[in-house]
């Protein structure tokens, strides 16, 4: 990996992980985040701080001339459009030129797609203000790179997880998924994957793409939830269907369950010639 300074934009779960990769590997990393507690943690490993709200002015120096830019900050959570990242982009000097900018995206942006096998031309068809936030922040980004010849990569991640980040309080909590029949498919990749999937595109001579992040292994969320279960030495948790469901579950949770589609990562696996640590659920929960 060739080295090169990057600056991280929203540094938490994700963010801190690629923070510290980026610097064992030699390169300078700062990082901007608003949370105190984890800017001490990210100075003892010797990371620059910027302790800053994205949606205010950024009172210090963005220096980011041919730097790598990770934009891991999440939108705001009301509204269709990402004002967030479009103040922070605004905020960038003119004559600044980052060396590439990354900016993570969700799945979320195609809709539902009735269990279809989907890929990067997929027609985008955000059906919630959280999916249409997202590709808000996709068109701003897009649009600012194109006029400013910086080149750009975007990820569109589907769920993260990890042994350390696993639904466990839910599953505790005995809380009921729906009946397995009735279950949508769902796709994720597990965050080391995802942490090298990062940091392997930002200094790869790739630039310009949009690519679908994924273990290519889909599978319904109620077995995601047994199998949390099972690492978890936990009992599955109950079943109900879907017309129970509607009234006994979050409005959240009923809006992840209305969207089904398997995703595709060919495209990134063939062009950043990438192979997964973890290739589906069976390999990435063992004990």
């Amino acid at each position: 990996m060739k080295q090169q300074s990057v600056l991280i934009a929203g540094c938490g779960y994700i963010g801190t992980k690629v923070a510290t990769l980026e610097q064992q590997s030699g390169n300078a990393v700062s990082a901007i985040l608003r949370n105190p507690h984890k800017a001490a943690a990210l100075s003892l490993q010797s990371i620059e701080v910027i302790l800053a709200d994205l949606d205010q002015a950024i009172n210090a120096n963005l220096s980011l001339q041919n730097k790598g830019l990770y934009y891991f900050a999440p939108p705001p959570e009301i509204g269709i459009q990402d004002s967030r990242i479009e103040n922070f982009l605004n905020q960038i000097p003119g004559v600044q030129k980052p060396a590439k900018i990354l900016l993570i995206s969700t799945t979320g942006v195609y809709g539902d797609c009735e269990g279809c096998w989907i890929d990067e031309s997929t027609p985008l068809h955000p059906q919630t203000d959280r999916a249409k936030r997202r590709v808000d922040a996709e068109q701003r980004l897009q649009r600012w790179c194109e006029q400013r010849n910086v080149p750009y990569i975007i990820l569109r991640v589907p769920g993260i997880y990890a042994p350390d980040r696993l639904p466990e309080d839910r599953i505790r909590k005995g809380l009921p998924v729906l009946e397995e029949s009735e279950s949508p498919w769902s796709n994720r990749i597990h965050a080391d994957d995802l942490v090298n999937i990062c940091i392997q595109a930002m200094h790869s001579e790739l630039t310009n793409q949009i690519y679908n992040v994924s273990d290519g292994h889909p599978s319904t969320m109620t077995d995601y939830f047994n199998h949390v279960a099972d690492f978890l030495g936990l009992p599955h948790p109950p079943q109900i269907p879907l017309e129970e469901a509607k009234r006994e579950m979050s409005a959240g949770m009923l809006s992840y369950l209305a969207e089904s589609k398997r995703i595709r990562p060919d495209k990134l696996v063939r062009e950043l010639d990438y192979q997964m640590l973890y290739p589906s659920l069976k390999e990435g929960l063992v004990r």
